[in-house]
């Protein structure tokens, strides 16, 4: 059931529609993967990873070239997403375990305006195809009308369990392929009015088998240590010391692979239903990922200062709308998760999302290519005990517990190598981060957010 907030902000915003109903009103595709760096496609660099749809729609549109998570891991990072507030204000801080689905299953953000509540309240159609792990997954939320949804955060990628119609039903096939099947049937049944398409793909998450064979293959040709590292990009290669780990690579890129067949197909419909230059299509992930960067597996535990490494934050970012998003454009604003909602509200003409105080810019100009700085110098990050400030130059991540502080200078140390924290020569470079971190933190986290996820479960709930 929604809050009375909730409800409140969609009643406005139903009486706010009329303003634009002569207008003819983008439709929103918003492509979500789970745990895909920007590291592993074409178009960010890497020259072993076969992304040619990805590719195609990054030369259509606009390339955010550091574009980040705020959080490196799924749950609080979707909700920072969809409700444009961070995860000390939201209050997802890690992993939902136990409320998905079960006597525990809750819907966690129903005092949040999402992304979709505000688009409905001006008379879009919502859909939801894919993972939610947001609490709650059997049923419907946040005024999605269509929902086909994960029951957990994960699960095997073969004749997966799915939430449709009120129950949990095995779905044969590959899930990449059944949940784009979903997406064409929405997109069909809704080409002549507003809608908003939430595809929430699983991929590249673990598990890594079950994934296109024929990928899988390709993939296992590759040596994987034959390219040297990006001395100014590194982490826009294939580690060298992952070679080590070739199958789980080739099952980690066919994945990928899985994924860019099937947005494809997305690109397909959208231009058969003759709704291309009507349609913003966006292509993002909800965290980056360490696979053999730095030494690294995926991600460590919420107190790990070490999940604020560029490969954990720095994700995909691609906007296309043919005659409106300048084509092959790229720039180097610096975006987060948290500018999303502001932004595609603005580009799309709409006033700004109710929620409050939301910490995000919007970055329309940029979409539109009136601006290629974007409104933002630096932006912020947290996990656990960690919080970070990232510029232009410079990276902090500050251990609120009083553990060792970290300190980077991206310029001269782009792979996060060198800790410079204590040196004289960046104390005063250090002071000015830190006080930017603490004054941002107070502005914008609230105190008394009920911290959901999984470190903050007692020993006794995980029995």
């Amino acid at each position: 059931m929604k809050s009375r907030f909730t409800w409140t902000a969609i009643v406005l915003f139903c009486g706010a529609a009329a303003w634009a109903a002569d207008v003819p009103r983008t439709n929103l595709v918003f492509i979500l993967t789970d745990d895909q760096g920007a590291w592993s496609t074409g178009c960010y660099g890497n020259p072993e990873a076969k992304t040619p749809t990805i590719d195609r729609l990054a030369s259509e549109g606009i390339r955010f070239r550091r574009a980040f998570a705020t959080i490196p891991v799924c749950s609080p990072s979707r909700a920072t997403f969809l409700t444009g507030r961070i995860a000390s204000q939201h209050g997802i801080h890690d992993w939902i375990a136990l409320e998905n689905t079960g006597p525990r299953a809750r819907y966690i953000l129903d005092r949040e305006v999402l992304l979709s509540d505000a688009l409905a309240g001006h008379g879009y159609t919502c859909g939801l195809v894919g993972k939610w792990h947001l609490g709650d997954s059997l049923r419907p939320h946040a005024s999605f009308s269509y929902w086909f949804a994960m029951p957990k955060g994960s699960d095997v990628y073969n004749n997966t369990p799915m939430c449709w119609n009120g129950r949990i039903e095995e779905v044969p096939g590959y899930i990449t392929d059944r949940i784009t099947d979903h997406a064409l049937k929405f997109m069909e049944a809704n080409q002549h009015k507003p809608f908003f398409l939430f595809v929430a793909y699983g991929a590249p998450h673990s598990p890594w088998k079950g994934h296109p064979q024929d990928l899988v293959d390709e993939y296992m040709k590759i040596p994987f240590d034959s390219i040297p590292k990006d001395p100014v990009h590194p982490w826009s290669v294939t580690p060298r010391n992952a070679h080590g780990h070739k199958g789980t690579l080739a099952q980690y890129f066919a994945a990928v692979g899985g994924v860019d067949r099937n947005v494809e197909r997305i690109l397909k419909q959208i231009d058969d239903l003759k709704l291309a230059n009507n349609t913003l299509v966006v292509y993002s992930s909800d965290q980056g990922f360490n696979i053999g960067h730095h030494g690294l597996w995926g991600k460590g535990n919420a107190s790990n200062p070490r999940n604020m490494y560029d490969t954990s934050m720095q994700i995909p970012l691609i906007f296309r709308q043919p005659g409106r998003v300048p084509k092959g454009a790229e720039t180097d604003a610096l975006f987060s998760s948290y500018d999303f909602v502001p932004t595609v509200l603005d580009y799309m003409g709409l006033p700004p999302s109710p929620g409050r105080n939301l910490p995000g810019h919007s970055f329309a100009k940029v979409l539109r290519g009136e601006d290629q700085q974007g409104p933002a110098d630096a932006v912020f990050g947290e996990y656990g005990r960690a919080r970070m400030i990232r510029t232009d130059r410079w990276k902090l991540v500050h251990r609120c517990d009083g553990g060792p502080d970290e300190l980077y200078d991206l310029h001269a140390d782009p792979d996060e190598k060198t800790n410079l924290i204590d040196k004289p020569e960046h104390r005063k470079t250090m002071i000015g981060l830190r006080d930017r971190i603490f004054r941002w933190f107070k502005t914008y986290a609230e105190s008394g957010a009920d911290p959901v996820g999984n470190e903050y479960l007692r020993p006794a709930d995980m029995e």
